[in-house]
């Protein structure tokens, strides 16, 4: 039984080294060849079954890329960025969940618990997509500190929306005040969560200088903070974000001199081997969607009323920091705006709707498409606006 799991996966793992060659080779964004690497791995014969599951994006494969993208954070950009992408986090995914629910309600005839639980999924932007994406295309550093940080941060409104209306969905009944004490537990349960755990490891890796036990700490601490948080309705994601952020920021001064870049080298390679193998899982499960399915209504809607939430979150909310010093110039926002890209944790979500929902195979299948959408146009084509707008890091001066 284990050979025939870990067997297709080694294949998988060759398939995104080659695949990382050729694209950094002809310039193209690395998470854009596994979609379509797996694509094409889909429609062999001899194609491996394995299914992309809620339970292997969020028990195995997000953990460890959010904390290894908060660890790479500087601490102190991130810091001085903070009221504006907290603002665009989780003001900007209230308006754009808001926009996409009423859209696919009144537009596509949804109900209203099938259309608000489909914009609460969409309309965070995934950071695995994102910080993959714009790591591979080095951005400017304060245009990709905005990005990646927004794209962290937004999870966390868009996981206590997703859960308050799953109560709902579930027969529940929440009043204003209880669904406030919720979307606030999700997101300062996860940052206590992160906190307590992250902060354990750093005591216990200042009594000892053996190098295995501190990486061995610091990936305790990326999934027992996710877990532990997710287990207790907090954001996971926020959990694995304060944990990787406080490592990074305090950890550096414990950990024995020598070994602070061994550890990040060593997150790096488990973030490349989880994106590999989510981009690609999500390639191979797009090819299992029914061709016809990319020209209907609802897809080509949701496409459209993703883009016009996230637009509405971006350009109204920058307006606000306008004569701050937070002011985003506007090729920022044309980025933000393009670059906002979906990816494995919205079909996490999707596939965590209960099947009392009427509408939960169309909410699966579209927000596949939605992500196809997302990484296949959007991110192919962020290379060139980048170059457009001159934002590449290398342009820095």
């Amino acid at each position: 039984m284990t050979g025939t799991v870990l067997a297709p996966i080694g294949i998988l793992l060759l398939v995104a080294c080659l695949i990382a060659m050729i694209t950094r080779r002809l310039g193209l964004p690395y998470i854009v060849g596994l979609v379509v690497g797996g694509f094409l791995i889909a429609l062999l014969p001899i194609a491996p079954e394995l299914p992309l599951s809620r339970e292997l994006i969020f028990n195995i494969l997000l953990p460890p890329l959010v904390f290894e993208a908060a660890l790479q954070l500087d601490w102190r950009r991130f810091r001085d960025e903070l009221v504006l992408t907290l603002t665009l986090a989780f003001l900007g995914v209230g308006i754009a969940g808001t926009v996409v629910a009423a859209g696919m309600h009144y537009v596509i005839g949804w109900s209203w618990i099938g259309a608000a639980l489909f914009g609460a999924l969409i309309a965070a932007t995934d950071p695995v997509s994102v910080i993959a994406a714009f790591r591979e295309m080095k951005a400017e550093k304060r245009l990709s500190m905005v990005v990646e940080s927004e794209s962290l941060l937004n999870d966390g409104a868009a996981a206590a929306c997703f859960a308050v209306l799953l109560a709902f969905a579930g027969g529940g009944s929440q009043g204003p005040i209880a669904s406030m004490i919720a979307f606030l537990w999700a997101t300062f349960g996860g940052v206590l969560t992160g906190l307590t755990i992250s902060g354990l490891a750093i005591l216990i890796a200042g009594r000892t200088d053996d190098h295995l036990i501190e990486i061995t700490l610091t990936t305790v601490a990326a999934y027992s903070s996710f877990l532990v948080a997710e287990h207790f309705h907090a954001s996971g994601v926020i959990a694995a974000l304060t944990s990787g952020l406080t490592i990074g920021r305090f950890g550096q001064s414990i950990f024995a001199a020598d070994e602070g870049p061994l550890i990040l080298s060593l997150w790096e390679y488990v973030a490349f081997l989880a994106n590999s193998l989510v981009f690609i899982l999500i390639g191979m499960n797009e090819a299992s969607q029914p061709l016809r399915e990319f020209a209907s209504l609802a897809a080509v809607g949701a496409v459209a009323l993703v883009l016009l939430g996230r637009a509405v979150s971006i350009y109204p909310l920058a307006l606000l920091f306008s004569r701050s010093r937070w002011r985003l110039p506007m090729p920022y926002q044309h980025i933000l705006f393009w670059g906002g890209l979906r990816g494995a944790l919205a079909l996490a979500l999707a596939l965590a709707v209960p099947a009392s929902v009427p509408e939960r195979n169309a909410i699966i299948i579209t927000a596949f498409l939605v992500v196809a959408f997302s990484i296949l146009v959007q991110g192919l084509t962020m290379p060139r606006l980048l170059r457009w707008y001159d934002l590449r890091e290398h342009q820095e001066t």
